[in-house]
């Protein structure tokens, strides 16, 4: 075993001097196969689960140490910590017959120790470039920690707030949310993945997760080729363009096909058309789940499915592992498929460099040294003021004077440290979080007094104190309600029926509206939430979502106008939950609302209109649009147009604003959206400050798939419209030859 050891480490140094010729990786590749068993090559595609305990422990048994010394054990998820990833690859590259190192991998989604806001409030910013920041940030705090994966970024497409995990994605929106997935690869893969703080991104899940009918997790998704390749698929692709080396497959199935087990997805789509040549992993057991599916009868059976259709590592289910072997030998699978699948998980160790250095990402020092450092924290609050979007703001309420006499705190969220680090928080802990009463305390003045009173429970009836409440509100020239949702009330299974506020804080707001003060609204949450009745209520409207680790003081910037909000929303609030779907690109139909006409598109009950529209935010300044055009009159289907407007600071303040491009295409031959996005850019103007904002709109951006299931460009007439948000702007107009 020794001697073979050697052999191979002789091996991969000679080729190392020839690594720039295109051939090499292949060739090395080569020669590791050759040498390797049936069940070495099954181990590269078995992730198994560690115990994800503080990293001064064990992490794993006996008998994961076994198959690690068997080579059977490609990948761990759920280890954290430099010394045991250093303890655990060891035992792997020295005692195993081959030493092939093993990947460790991580939910990494918005922060490893830091805790940024969560993706849906990042995409809130409409500022990729700020997002690669984080992402940077994040991996580096996690490689630190000894993670050389993340199953990030989440760009599944949500258009139904009652799914717990669209707190994890970019909204509705396949443009918006393409940027922040090519945001996110690039900052957790660095330009050079093989560099120190880099770690490999995973694009999931592939495909239409976020298309779960009812909005209720793990459930099917039953939609047309043409809404997949157009809405739900964007986001992967662009993942892929950025570089992305997995991909993780989604759990639902499509049209009744599990996308686990969904060949024309994960090979035709993904491997032929889209050139990907990374691996993709399941899901958490998917691989098993196929029988729940009922397409599979036995696990073997399950494997077999996963492993033809592209599957490459099977998560935590063993099955690959355990069945597939058997299942080689009595020829139910070929080698070349199995192959194939272990090719694709050497290539992407090969190219993170785990092969030059295994202990690449097992440095003790440098986890001290890098993690919650000030410039991560810093970061982290920038990130947060800009997630944080102002929906209401009546007769300028907000900014608050640091001068104010008293300030009445209410609400369950108002000293809470855990609910802001929100659903999948990594290794963010709670007593680094900065709350929001301590981030008012750091900004009022000492004659300023803060009156905190929690209210009510999240949820149930104990510790109701709304008398208690009234009391203080009623000491008070302002009052700040802090109310919403509980971490565990979004992310993973964490679907809801209803997107009202939880237990009793309705009940609450209605008793300190009626003492007649004027309330500030901050919301604490993972989704779009239903506020009709709570907009009525309030003077401000704070969205807040799950900010993470500089919680507090990201919120008392915007509170106090140490910063002017510039957040705009990813994703539309509907007045009530009858109302989903409700987005911006939807389709017109053949009978479009119309509010003189009954027998139109429409409720009886409620208007169509979201209560705030994809792309909409305020500021504590004003914008003007005018003096749209275009390039051109009229341009070929191969040829890009120039759109240009001004925009004008008409306020008193400094202010960001997110401009924002529609297009719609008047006559198709498929029924096309009444206007989608195409372009943004954020700007920065001074008082009085007027700028020209331009975009270049290409081909692609007025494609689509035809009849045909052909992607093309149709002559006819183009309106474009450039404004704040979705439902508000100024339009032009360009014909197509």
């Amino acid at each position: 075993m020794k001697i073979l050891s050697s052999f191979i480490a002789i091996l991969f140094l000679f080729t190392g001097a020839v690594l720039s010729q295109p051939s090499t990786v292949d060739r090395k590749i080569d020669s590791l196969m050759a040498l390797m068993t049936i069940e070495e090559k099954l181990g590269q595609l078995n992730q198994v689960n560690g115990k994800y305990v503080e990293a001064t422990r064990e992490n794993i048994n006996e008998e994961q140490v076994k198959l690690l010394r068997q080579g059977q054990i490609g990948s761990f998820l759920n280890i954290i910590g430099a010394a045991e990833t250093r303890r655990i690859q060891h035992i792997v590259v020295t005692e195993s017959r081959l030493g092939i190192p093993v990947l460790f991998g991580l939910d990494v989604i918005h922060g490893f120790k830091t805790i940024f806001p969560i993706p849906l409030a990042e995409a809130s910013t409409w500022n990729p470039e700020l997002i690669e920041q984080e992402a940077c940030v994040s991996a580096r705090e996690a490689s630190a920690a000894g993670i050389d994966w993340t199953f990030a970024p989440m760009v599944d497409i949500a258009r139904d707030p009652r799914w717990g995990r669209i707190a994890e994605g970019a909204g509705e929106d396949p443009y918006l949310g393409s940027a922040m997935a090519v945001a996110r690869v690039k900052g957790f893969q660095g330009k050079d993945v093989r560099a120190q703080g880099s770690i490999l991104a995973c694009a999931k899940h592939f495909a239409a997760y976020g298309a779960a009918e009812g909005g209720r997790d793990y459930n099917s998704a039953e939609i047309s080729e043409r809404t997949l390749r157009e809405v739900y698929l964007p986001p992967f692709k662009a993942a892929i363009d950025a570089g992305v080396w997995t991909f993780m497959s989604a759990f639902n199935d499509i049209a009744g096909v599990p996308c686990t087990a969904n060949q024309w997805l994960l090979t035709n789509v993904l491997r032929n058309e889209w050139a990907f040549k990374g691996f993709v992993v399941s899901d958490w057991n998917a691989i098993d789940e196929l029988r729940n599916h009922r397409i599979a009868a036995t696990r073997t059976d399950a494997g077999l499915l996963a492993l033809n259709a592209g599957v490459d590592m099977d998560m935590v289910a063993g099955i690959y592992q355990n069945e597939i072997a058997e299942a080689y030998r009595m020829k139910q699978i070929s080698l070349e498929v199995i192959d194939r699948s272990v090719r694709r998980v050497l290539r992407t160790k090969f190219a993170y460099g785990l092969f030059d250095n295994p202990f690449r990402n097992c440095d003790t020092l440098r986890e001290k040294k890098d993690i919650l450092t000030p410039e991560n924290l810093a970061l982290a609050r920038t990130v947060a003021q800009q997630s944080i979007v102002l929906l209401k703001n009546e007769k300028g309420i907000l900014p608050l004077s640091k001068s104010i006499g008293t300030i009445a705190l209410i609400g369950p969220f108002v000293d809470e440290r855990r609910h802001p680090l929100g659903p999948w928080s990594a290794a963010g802990q709670m007593e680094n979080v900065v709350t929001i009463l301590d981030g008012m305390k750091s900004y009022v003045p000492q004659k300023t007094k803060l009156l905190f009173v929690k209210g009510c429970a999240t949820t149930g009836d104990h510790g109701f104190e709304v008398n208690k409440a009234v009391g203080v509100a009623q000491q008070s020239d302002v009052v700040i309600m802090v109310l919403g949702e509980e971490e565990r009330m979004s992310g993973e299974a964490a679907s809801r029926s209803t997107l009202d506020l939880p237990g009793r804080q309705e009940e609450l707001l209605k008793a300190i509206k009626a003492t007649g003060k004027p309330i500030i609204l901050v919301l604490m949450n993972g989704r779009p939430l239903a506020l009709t009745r709570e907009a009525e209520d309030v003077n401000a409207i704070v969205e807040s979502w799950f900010l993470g680790t500089q919680t507090g003081n990201a919120i008392a910037d915007i509170i106090f106008g140490n910063v002017n909000p510039s957040g705009k929303l990813p994703v539309s609030f509907p007045r009530s939950v009858g109302q989903i779907p409700n987005y911006s690109s939807y389709k017109n139909t053949g009978r479009p609302f119309d509010k003189s006409n009954q027998f139109t598109s429409r409720y009886i009950d409620t208007p169509n209109s979201p209560l705030y529209p994809f792309g909409y935010g305020l500021s504590y300044t004003s914008f003007v649009y005018s003096s749209i055009g275009v390039s051109s009159q009229t341009i070929a289907r191969n040829q890009n147009i120039t759109v240009y407007v001004d925009v004008e600071n008409i306020g008193k303040r400094k202010g960001d604003e997110i401009v924002q491009l529609y297009v719609q295409d008047a006559v198709a031959s498929v029924a096309r959206p009444v206007k989608q996005l195409k372009g943004f850019k954020k700007i920065t103007l001074e008082p009085g400050e007027k700028k020209k904002v331009e975009f270049v709109i290409t081909p692609d951006a007025l494609a689509f798939y035809n009849l045909e299931m052909k992607k093309v460009v149709e002559p006819g007439t183009f309106k474009v419209f450039i404004g704040g948000n979705s439902v508000e702007g100024i339009e032009a107009k360009f014909d197509v030859q």
